[in-house]
């Protein structure tokens, strides 16, 4: 029987993968392009809700972009205006104090979370005054006041410190607004200093 003809024996035996080549577009990886991929995260963050800077890089990190892609990713949103901490936190300001009656000491950690420097924060926070702030606190002492009718007015006291000491506000504006709230409803007079144990 003669020798078999047909593929070389290299091929019917599986040839290897051929080298990749020294040049051209096929001679390199495909490398992800990180500077498109921290746009596009930088894209859908903001799409979805107003986002610090410190935010944007806290995320683009944890994609693992570089951190000079980070930078001059972010530098660019910033100078076109897409990111703007000064703008971020002026409105986080309002809107938190509004709708949460947070203090100017309770927002000045919350933006210090946010990666928000101290003197961006403290522009921001000019925006709340000390009627402002006296203002919500009393709104906040008022419902406490309504949640708690019926209850002893110690434990009523006590849960309006609580509350109102975990927004930031001092002890001291909340006992003039607690006297004179009690005062108002007609309750006899208490002590209206902070109680000892502040849990509800």
């Amino acid at each position: 029987m003669g020798e078999r003809t047909g593929r070389p024996a290299a091929r019917r035996r599986g040839r290897p993968a051929p080298e990749p080549p020294e040049d051209g577009p096929a001679a390199h990886d495909a490398e992800p392009d990180h500077e498109s991929v921290a746009r596009t995260i930088v894209l859908r963050r903001l799409a979805a809700a107003a986002q610090s800077r410190g935010q944007l890089e806290d995320a683009l990190a944890r994609r693992d972009v570089p951190p000079d892609v980070v930078r001059r990713v972010l530098d660019r949103f910033t100078e076109v205006g897409l990111v703007d901490d000064q703008e971020y936190a002026r409105m986080f300001v309002r809107s938190r104090h509004a709708e949460r009656g947070l203090s100017r000491r309770a927002l000045a950690v919350e933006l210090r979370r946010k990666g928000i420097d101290d003197e961006t924060a403290a522009f921001a926070l000019q925006d709340v005054d000390d009627d402002d702030e006296e203002l919500a606190a009393r709104g906040l002492v008022r419902r406490r006041l309504r949640t708690t009718a019926g209850l002893e007015t110690a434990v009523r006291v006590r849960r309006i410190y609580g509350a109102l000491g975990r927004k930031g506000y001092p002890a001291g504006l909340v006992a003039r607004l607690v006297r004179e709230e009690l005062a108002a409803e007609g309750t006899d007079e208490v002590d209206a200093g902070p109680p000892a144990d502040l849990d509800d």
